[in-house]
């Protein structure tokens, strides 16, 4: 059943995203990525007020979690994923971590992302 609702969720959230590419490209074109700049903020606000809500309230069981969180905001951007571990690094104190996390995970991807390209071009 988990899966199934990662499943869903995931679906809709990646059509979202997808609808949201679309509409933006349209509005304002493709100088600057402002879908994805749009995304990846609206995807952390929603996942710190889930988050938010259930630290304070804690009324949403696993599968809603799992629905919601891992599903939906997964396949929308997983970029919220990214926001929710450095913010809760942070709230734990652990402000290196923290900062080694987010300097981490944004070098690393863009150079692995280039080391790809480079890989690509490399062998075709």
């Amino acid at each position: 059943m988990s899966y199934l609702l990662v499943f869903i969720g995931g679906g809709l959230g990646a059509s979202l995203r997808h609808t949201i590419n679309m509409v933006f490209t349209r509005a304002f074109g493709t100088g600057f990525p402002y879908h994805t700049f749009f995304i990846n903020v609206s995807g952390s606000i929603v996942m710190g007020l889930i988050a938010g809500y259930l630290a304070f309230k804690g009324e949403a069981s696993q599968h809603g979690r799992l629905f919601l969180m891992t599903g939906i905001l997964g396949g929308y951007t997983t970029f919220s994923a990214f926001s929710l571990d450095t913010a809760l690094l942070y709230e734990r104190g652990e402000f290196g971590l923290a900062a080694l996390y987010v300097v981490g995970s944004v070098a690393l991807s863009i150079a692995g992302l280039f080391a790809g390209l480079g890989l690509v071009r490399h062998f075709t």
